[in-house]
């Protein structure tokens, strides 16, 4: 007899089971596929949607309250400087600077005027910032955290 407690644990043992590649498919395609495609480029706020992020990326996500705002300008100018240290990190740009039509990420997010933040790839927000922080100060805070520790572990083979 099919209760619809056995319903349930079949449906929890399916989704235990998806492949990655699966997952990954399902949560976000667009915005995983061109981020993998070329991982320098800079997203708009308004079309991310943290949880397609989960597990994929680490989110650095740049507000202001408009794209003039010399403290976006020059964080994007640091952020684009080493591109390739951002992308054997997993991370992922992310910029938002119109207040005026909050998107989802600045509703969960509460910035006021210009913050940097950066969110691991659980979704915890590891580090908010008032002012621009440099690849070199975000790769070393990315570096110690216990995900990307467990990265560097996993590609030496032990």
């Amino acid at each position: 007899m099919i209760t619809r407690r056995t319903t349930l644990l079949g449906l929890l043992a399916a989704l235990t089971f998806t492949p990655p590649s699966l997952v990954a498919q399902e949560a976000g395609p667009d915005i995983i596929t061109r981020w993998t495609e070329d991982r320098s480029q800079i997203f708009d706020g308004a079309e991310i949607v943290l949880d397609d992020l989960l597990w994929q990326a680490r989110a650095v996500v740049v507000f202001a309250n408009s794209a003039d705002d010399p403290l976006f300008i020059r964080q994007i100018e640091l952020l684009q400087a080493r591109p390739d240290d951002l992308a054997e990190r997993d991370v992922i740009l992310i910029a938002d600077t119109d207040p005026a039509n909050p998107s989802a990420l600045r509703l969960q997010l509460r910035p006021r005027g210009f913050m940097l933040v950066l969110m691991e790839k659980d979704g915890v927000i590891e580090l908010r910032k008032p002012s621009p922080w440099d690849v070199r100060e975000l790769s070393r805070s990315i570096d110690k955290m216990p995900l990307r520790q467990q990265e560097i572990r996993d590609r030496r083979g032990g």
